[in-house]
């Protein structure tokens, strides 16, 4: 019996060593698995779709509580642009919502293209169905590249119109002003559409305008639009990844789908 025990202990050590390592080829042929580049994309597409979002939400607030305070002390001029702002904020709720459940369909597509295209399972199967569908989430995504990348360069407009607001106050305290008059340097919002020709005062100079300078409203809107308009660069460069992903698993799901049926054949 004492002569048993070494060759038990070492067969079970054999067999642990060989569960070991099944468990880590197991580990690593599901790490194989996952779809890195979609992976990467869903976290940046979140992130720039809440930033977007959020930063441009609080921002659009700002600019009208600043316009009401200080360039239109009538409703009905600023009336328009409270609409729309109403309306922009309500496009934003609708895109955080959408992005959120896209970008996880997006992931979830990713995890099936990339099992099929590196033949995770047993034998290796793939539908016209499934192609079709990967092929729509291509053009879809591309669809919406094109949409954000026009949010993109709308996001940059009150980026701009707010740093040339930003030059303003920054010439005020400049040694410069100090030898002309610091009341010639002005900031009319009528001039940028955003209220009528006929509000009441429309622009601001000299101690209004350092006044408003000084606001938390103008300094927090103003870098807040920056990083809206940065999250949307960011979901842009998200949703071109997913497309280079998305284009690239289509393709070699429709190249292998193509071979597998030509060697069943013969």
């Amino acid at each position: 019996m004492d002569g048993i025990k070494p060759e038990t202990t070492a067969e079970e050590n054999q067999d642990e060593r060989e569960e070991s390592k099944g468990c880590f080829e197991c580990c690593i042929k599901c790490l194989g698995g996952v779809p890195y580049a979609s992976l990467v994309a869903t976290i940046l597409c979140f992130s720039g779709v809440a930033l977007f979002c959020g930063c441009g939400h609080v921002a659009l607030t700002g600019t009208v509580t600043m316009v009401e305070n200080h360039f239109s002390r009538v409703t009905s001029d600023h009336a328009t642009l409270t609409d729309v702002v109403q309306i922009l904020q309500y496009i934003i709720y609708g895109i955080a919502c959408f992005f959120f459940l896209y970008g996880i369909i997006l992931l979830a597509e990713g995890f099936y293209t990339t099992s099929a295209v590196k033949e995770m399972h047993s034998e290796f199967k793939t539908t016209v169905c499934g192609r079709c569908i990967s092929a729509m989430f291509v053009f879809l995504t591309y669809i919406l590249g094109l949409g954000w990348l026009g949010i993109f360069g709308f996001s940059a407009v009150p980026v701009f119109l707010f740093y040339n607001m930003w030059t303003a106050c920054g010439a005020m305290k400049s040694p410069i002003a100090n030898l002309t008059s610091v009341d010639n340097i002005c900031v009319d919002v009528r001039q940028y559409g955003i209220i009528p020709w006929n509000a009441i005062p429309g622009k601001a100079c000299g101690s209004t305008l350092s006044l408003i300078c000084n606001t938390s409203e103008f300094y927090l809107s103003y870098h807040l639009y920056i990083v809206a308009c940065a999250g949307a660069g960011a979901t842009v460069i998200a949703l071109l990844i997913y497309v280079m992903a998305t284009t690239y698993n289509f393709a070699v799901l429709k190249f292998k789908s193509y071979d597998h049926s030509h060697t069943t054949k013969f």
